[in-house]
């Protein structure tokens, strides 16, 4: 691979080279890990990501290509995660407005008359899945639903890392296996594989990993009588509750069935629980934004105004309450956003010098069976989610280097489509500097790294792929050498 830049002839790059930026992300961010634990998503996560990615800067440089070359690639990989980055905002926003609506007491309010603490785990990852398998979007789900689940394991005396990840298990199986889904779309168009196909192979291994999963969750439950009367008396006293509240949710979620792209979804929905506001708590509204000195609808605009920019502050002097719903605001999603503009930068750089491509070679002419082949290729598209910090860029980048080999076995296209499906989109949440992993760590208030071992069906997802590959003939015709699509 020999092209010319103005600075001379660039080279592959060594093993070594390669591996040094990556290792070197792995040392600063285990460094961050042990010395500020899950603060570290704070500031010095992102510190650690700038510093490899100049690292990377440099092995790139000395391969040949110019400062200006890998700062336009570290750019243009930022500027692929700009429509995250405005979900963020938008979700940010719609819990500041929901939770001054009473959007969220309502959800937690009907919660604790529904569910129970021996199911609740459960529960959670089955609603998330029908919901997430509907509209094709765990993000959209995450930041709805999975915020008053979030808010009813709490009132129930839950570990949030565990509901964090049962939610996050429900809404990347609906995620990973809804044709509406744009994850699921790529990982078909990439491989060339049939959608329906795609989607029919990706039930082999999301089945059963979601029962596993609920097994599991099921297992984790707590055991025993719990009583909410208390917790649903003290809601009753300070808020009057009631169906109407949950009409923002209803509107996020007939947008999203009507397929409206999720910023535009999202934020509707946060606009929609200031205007609800307005309607139902004036006074709450108006108390809020410290405003008697202005008339009315003054006062009310600056509330939800407040509300959409800082998120919403709780003074109601129940603690249990005031925790509940004291959050969200797009200030909130900063830091977070500002991880993944870190983040995105180091895997920008890398992949314009030829990291990955250098060190997936290898592993490609490596693999001497289907079984190895498909191991391999989840493992690069798992790499590939840490170092760039993008599901779509795991999607893509690896199918379109393993794509020919797959093809030489005499593997159909569904094959490679699924193996991509069952690593990319769910391994992407397991990571911390990831965009996925950022955002719901972000939303639901629980560190990647606390409900990453929890997230069952994130990970049995390509465990079990990788299972079928080896199983050969016997467990999956799709991965017969010379089978046709059906």
């Amino acid at each position: 691979m020999s092209s010319t830049t103005d600075d001379g002839a660039r080279r592959q790059l060594s093993a070594i080279e390669a591996i040094i930026p990556i290792a070197s992300l792995i040392v600063l961010v285990a460094m961050s890990f042990f010395l500020f634990g899950d603060a570290g998503a704070l500031g010095p996560n992102q510190v650690a990501l700038t510093v490899a990615t100049m690292i990377g800067a440099f092995v790139g440089w000395r391969a040949g290509y110019t400062l200006d070359e890998l700062q336009e690639a570290a750019v243009a990989s930022v500027s692929s995660g700009i429509s995250a980055m405005f979900i963020l905002l938008a979700v940010g926003s719609l819990i500041g407005t929901w939770a001054m609506s009473g959007t969220l007491v309502a959800m937690v309010y009907y919660g604790l008359h529904l569910l129970h603490p021996n199911y609740f785990y459960v529960t959670a990852a089955v609603i998330c899945g029908v919901v997430a398998l509907s509209i094709g979007s765990s993000w959209t789900v995450v930041g709805t639903i999975g915020i008053g689940l979030m808010g009813i394991g709490a009132n129930m005396g839950l570990d949030p890392a565990i509901s964090a990840a049962a939610i996050i298990s429900g809404a990347y199986f609906g995620d990973k296996s809804s044709p509406l889904s744009d994850s699921t779309n790529l990982a078909a168009a990439v491989a060339g594989a049939d959608l329906y196909q795609h989607i029919r192979a990706v039930m082999m291994t999301s089945a059963p990993a979601l029962a596993i999963s609920l097994v599991l969750f099921w297992w984790l439950g707590s055991p025993g009588d719990f009583d909410a009367s208390h917790k649903i008396d003290a809601i009753k006293q300070l808020f009057n509750v009631s169906p109407v509240l949950f009409l923002p949710l209803a509107l996020v979620i007939g947008m999203a069935l009507l397929k409206y792209p999720p910023f535009t979804t999202i934020f509707v929905g946060a606009v929609a629980g200031g205007i609800l506001a307005i309607f139902v708590a004036p006074d709450r509204v108006i108390a809020y934004a410290d405003a008697a000195d202005l008339p009315t609808p003054l006062g009310l605009l600056k509330g939800v105004w407040l509300a959409l920019a800082d998120g919403y502050k709780s003074s109601t002097g129940d603690a249990a309450i005031d925790r509940l719903i004291s959050r969200g605001g797009m200030a909130s999603m900063l830091g977070t956003i500002w991880l993944i503009i870190t983040a995105l930068a180091f895997g920008g750089v890398v992949e314009k010098a030829g990291v990955l491509e250098r060190l997936m070679s290898p592993v490609i002419a490596a693999a001497k069976s289907v079984g190895a082949l498909v191991s391999y290729l989840v493992a690069s598209v798992v790499a590939t989610n840490v170092v760039t910090a993008d599901q779509y860029i795991a999607i893509v980048l690896p199918g379109r280097m393993f794509k020919n080999a797959f093809l030489e076995r005499g593997l159909p296209p569904v094959a490679l489509s699924r193996a991509i499906g069952d690593s990319g989109t769910v391994t992407s949440a397991l990571i911390p500097w990831n965009s996925c992993g950022a955002y719901m760590a972000a939303t639901l208030g629980v560190a990647t790294f606390s409900y990453a071992p929890y997230a069952f069906f994130c990970m049995l997802s390509p465990i079990i792929t990788i299972a079928i590959a080896y199983a050969g003939e016997k467990a999956s015709p799709a991965n017969r050498p010379g089978a046709k699509q059906p």
